[in-house]
């Protein structure tokens, strides 16, 4: 089946497609990356969306926000079949994560009950009438019903792919957001164990865009990490945030990482180099302390398996090197699947699974209370 994924992640930088190859069913099915393409969201588009997210706003922008990024999510997926000279009419399937503007999985009190809920936008129908191919949106709610925290997904799709029969494994993806899956040797799926860590490029990102004025949106290839000092006082600070410390399961994002947190660190009186540093060294030390607390007591940690944004931040990558030693570093890209195109794939998969009538969740991931078959479906 030809199917199309479509995710745009917390940086809220653009929107990522996969056109893929799907055949099998669950855990004995395989993919092929067929293309891929990062289309950017406009400027005035990315500001749109950061004024719905977690943030005061009006109804009718959310709502407006909803059907623009349905427009453009479909135009995403009629670019790249058009930039890889593939007939749009030949694709079977769209998954589609979309946007998401809030994420609360611990849930709070309201109306007398404990509630629990995300929201993503990125309007499935709008999507579906675009591109002439069913769409699976919404992934997250179905978990979050059945208890769980509706994050992360993709560890469905990482022991798909990446589990083996003598190395543990664990899958870390650093996005906006960085997550990890625990893969032992011969793991059953009950076995595997995956979490936020906390955050990935966000901070970073955020940074550098608020320093440079938006001349620039990220760090590339950590330059500017590379040219100042991390500060220890305020690492310390930031590692004893208490989510870090909380068992799995357990999910993050602008909630926590944000505006607010963005104010705090540029009023520290840290140089832009020193504070961006800083930051960096926080998104990989909570990554390698959640590996040391979370996974390495229960299996060997033979390979760490990158994926996102950050497997192109060498400052990242060789403090997550000096603080793992005896565990390989390898991207994705190594294992058949791109490392840009990770999560789009997953997405993909998911809503095939999803199409079949299986679930596509790990309850010893999520929290959830059992499986669930993920998303709903809009047709054209």
């Amino acid at each position: 089946m030809f199917v199309a994924g479509l995710i745009s992640g917390t940086s809220v930088d653009g929107i990522d497609v996969a056109l893929t190859e799907i055949t099998g069913e669950g855990f004995d099915q395989s993919v092929r990356l067929v293309a891929s393409e990062s289309i950017p969201y406009p400027p005035d588009v990315k500001q749109g969306v950061l004024a719905v997210s977690n943030a005061d706003t009006h109804t009718a922008r959310i709502s407006r926000m909803n059907f623009l990024l349905g427009e453009l999510f479909g135009d995403a997926v009629i670019e790249t079949c058009r930039r890889a000279s593939i007939d749009l009419n030949s694709v079977e399937l769209v998954g589609s994560h979309g946007q998401t503007i809030f994420h609360e999985a611990d849930a709070v009190t309201i109306g007398g009950r404990k509630i629990a809920s995300t929201m993503q936008i990125g309007e499935a129908a709008v999507i579906a009438a675009r591109t002439g191919a069913p769409v699976v949106a919404d992934f997250r709610t179905a978990d979050m019903a059945r208890g769980g925290q509706g994050a992360p997904l993709v560890p469905y799709v990482d022991y798909l792919l990446y589990r083996h029969a003598e190395l543990g494994r664990v899958a870390l993806n650093i996005g906006g957001i960085s997550n990890i899956t625990a893969i032992p040797p011969s793991a059953k799926p009950e076995q595997v164990v995956a979490l936020d860590t906390g955050p990935g490029n966000m901070i970073m990102d955020s940074l550098v865009s608020q320093i440079s004025r938006g001349l620039q949106t990220f760090d590339e290839d950590g330059r500017m990490a590379a040219k100042g000092e991390v500060s220890p006082e305020l690492l310390k600070e930031l590692m004893d945030d208490p989510y870090l410390y909380r068992k799995p399961p357990k999910s993050c994002g602008r909630e926590q990482y944000g505006p607010d947190l963005i104010t705090r660190l540029l009023s520290d009186g840290l140089t832009p180099e020193d504070v961006v540093a800083t930051a960096t060294a926080y998104t990989a030390q909570s990554i390698a302390e959640s590996i040391e607390r979370f996974v390495a007591p229960t299996m060997p940690v033979d390979e760490l398996i990158v994926s996102g944004g950050g497997w192109k931040n060498p400052q990242i990558i060789g403090r997550l090197a000096s603080q793992l030693p005896d565990t390989r570093l390898r991207p994705s890209n190594d294992l058949g699947i791109d490392s840009d195109a990770k999560e789009a794939i997953a997405f993909a998969m998911m809503a095939y699974e999803t199409w079949h009538g299986r679930s596509s969740n790990l309850p010893s991931a999520t929290g959830a209370s059992g499986p669930a078959i993920l998303g709903k479906i809009s047709r054209p």
